[in-house]
C-alpha cells in the first residue's frame, strides 16, 4: 500500500489477508507455513475494493476471476461469496463495532 494507513485500516488490511489465505484459499495451501505469501499479490485489490466500498457481488466476481484467469482453476462462486460475506462482516466489525 503506498500510503499510510490508520488503525482501523490496518486492522482491515490484516484481517483481509487472513480471510484471503485461510478461507478464500483457492489451492489449498492455508495449512503450510512456507506458503503464508501466496495470495498477497491479490490483497491490496480486495482490501482497496472495500475501503472504496465495492459490492460483495464486486468482490465475488473479482475473486472467480482471479481464479479463473491468474489460477487457471475451474471458479468457484459458492466459495467466493461465502469469502465476500465475511470479509464485509469483518470491516463492519471493525469500522462500527457497535453494531
Amino acid at each position: 500500500m503506498g500510503s499510510k494507513l490508520d488503525p482501523q485500516q490496518m486492522e482491515l488490511y490484516r484481517a483481509t489477508d487472513e480471510i484471503l489465505h485461510y478461507v478464500w484459499d483457492p489451492i489449498g495451501i492455508s495449512e503450510e507455513p512456507n506458503a503464508r505469501d501466496e495470495y498477497h499479490n491479490y490483497l491490496p485489490q480486495i482490501f482497496k475494493m472495500l475501503i472504496d466500498q465495492r459490492t460483495e457481488e464486486m468482490i465475488v466476481e473479482h475473486l472467480v476471476k482471479i481464479e479463473a484467469e491468474a489460477m487457471g482453476l475451474k471458479p468457484n462462486k459458492e466459495k467466493a461469496m461465502k469469502v465476500a460475506k465475511v470479509l464485509y462482516e469483518y470491516k463492519e466489525k471493525i469500522f462500527n463495532p457497535a453494531l
